[in-house]
């Protein structure tokens, strides 16, 4: 028989807006398995059960109203079901560590944008979910909490920054979640949980009032389990506020992102660029087999897929790591607090510590010209860009994976070998998606990656329901499930 958590983001809503669902209901059922499961996979930092249930009741009492008055198409798709926020960002009154022990008591008093728009839309906070330090690796541990586990494989990581996000909807103790991406945080653990995970546009989602990237590098965006769940979240967390440096483009006037997960994309011309740019580093073969597998099916529906080389150069790399060391240094902490810090984060606040004014800028400019590089050879001519997601299977929590407190300079090394694709689509603000199509003989997910031009993510949304509808992934469970 079909438990609450086998349904979908949208179901839940749409059984919430009908009565067949109290969210009260909903929200115990899914704290209930966090309290079973959470150890398990690490999902969460801090789980909130007083304030999910009184946001449960309070939807549920808006839900009432909304049918005796007649007004059910007013209240959100998602109004009543549970969303995680990701420990990197503000809920005014809830702990917020940035997966460090130099924050664990930090509760802020402000609000996120995000989480002023996840409570506008009715959602229900089940809690903070699991990120590694100040979210700088591409893996989920920390010293607050048991490390954030893919429930294909409790050996392995989840990936990171958003691994927490990513275990907890993998595992089904959240239907979708939040989280944040600033080099692939999203779509790492999207490919290694076998989600479905939106890296939107720069300027998409409001990252402010307080926490604003200077870099332009990171945005929030949601980790589900099918394209039009993840189009739903969008729409909530999508739109500008005062103070925003960005602007993505608005949808069309009566569009939404979740319509184009409904809506056939057309025949749409895609260049593969399947050779990780990054010197020296070599396609794993099941990663290299997601990637020929998915071009295949581009072209059995119709599309066009041609393949090109981007130059191996090390530019970008170098560029990326010097801005990301400076990002590092950005939260502050005490002189005599500096050793409750990870040896990563230490090495990267060093390092971030060394580069210049004009280094740093020359830095940002090397992004802008990349997008400038790939606006003018490849998406004047291509509708989307596909490349694997990362170039290696699900790591190995701990330090037989990519972890290695006493190296961290060839940890961070590692990290970058680990992911090469997703960081361009950081560097030149276009959005990109994680698209779970592929898992090995073992079992392990393995994800491809699309890229489209800035403020396309229609277009992503359209092709991705397209090839969720021929290639199914949601009823993929894991055995914990």
């Amino acid at each position: 028989m079909a438990e609450l958590h086998d349904l979908t983001a949208l179901e839940q809503g749409a059984a919430i807006r009908t009565g067949e669902v109290s969210p009260v209901e909903l929200t115990d059922h899914y704290l209930a398995r966090v309290d079973r499961l959470n150890d398990t996979v690490g999902a969460y930092i801090t789980v909130t059960p007083e304030i999910a249930r009184k946001q449960a009741a309070d939807a549920e009492s808006e839900a009432l109203a909304a049918r005796r008055e007649d007004r059910v198409a007013d209240l959100s798709p998602l109004h009543g079901v549970p969303v995680p926020v990701k420990d990197l960002n503000f809920v005014a009154g809830v702990r917020c560590t940035l997966g460090s022990r130099a924050y664990a008591d930090h509760v802020p008093d402000v609000d996120d944008h995000v989480a002023v728009r996840l409570r506008a839309a009715g959602t229900v906070l089940l809690g903070k979910t699991n990120t590694p330090e100040f979210g700088l690796p591409c893996y989920t541990e920390n010293e607050l909490a048991p490390p954030a586990r893919t429930p294909w494989d409790l050996a392995r990581s989840a990936g990171g920054s958003s691994g927490g996000a990513a275990a907890a909807v993998s595992s089904g103790l959240a239907p979708i979640a939040q989280g944040s991406d600033g080099g692939g945080s999203i779509r790492i653990p999207a490919s290694v949980c076998g989600l479905f995970g939106i890296k939107p546009s720069r300027g998409r989602v409001s990252a402010g009032p307080v926490q604003h990237d200077i870099s332009g590098l990171s945005t929030s965006g949601p980790l589900a389990r099918t394209v039009a769940d993840a189009a739903a979240l969008l729409d909530v967390l999508a739109g500008g506020m005062p103070g925003d440096p960005y602007g993505a483009p608005s949808p069309a006037p009566g569009e939404t992102f979740a319509s184009y997960a409904a809506r056939e994309p057309g025949p749409l011309r895609v260049v593969g660029l399947p050779q990780p740019p990054v010197p020296g580093v070599e396609l794993h073969p099941d990663c290299r087999a997601a990637y020929d597998g998915t071009a295949e099916l581009l072209r059995e529906l119709g599309h066009q897929v041609d393949e090109v080389d981007l130059p191996v150069d090390g530019a970008i790399r170098d560029a990326f790591t010097r801005v990301w060391g400076v990002m590092a240094t950005v939260y502050p902490v005490a002189p005599e607090q500096e050793e409750l810090l990870m040896p990563l984060t230490r090495h990267l606040r060093a390092e971030g510590a060394k580069v210049s004014g004009p280094d740093f800028a020359a830095s940002l400019y090397a992004f802008r010209a990349l997008g400038q590089l790939i606006a003018d050879a490849l998406l004047s001519s291509y509708d989307l860009v596909l490349t694997p997601t990362l170039a290696q299977p699900p790591a190995p929590v701990g330090p037989t994976g990519l972890r290695h407190d006493d190296d961290p300079a060839a940890e961070f090394a590692g990290l970058a070998a680990f992911t090469p694709f997703t960081p361009i689509f950081n560097a030149t603000g276009q959005p990109a998606v994680n698209v779970p199509l592929h898992w090995t003989e073992e079992g392990l997910p393995i994800g491809v990656m699309f890229g489209a031009r800035y403020g396309d993510e229609a277009t992503l949304i359209s092709l991705s329901a397209q090839l969720e509808a021929a290639r199914p992934w949601a009823a993929r469970r894991p055995a914990l499930w």
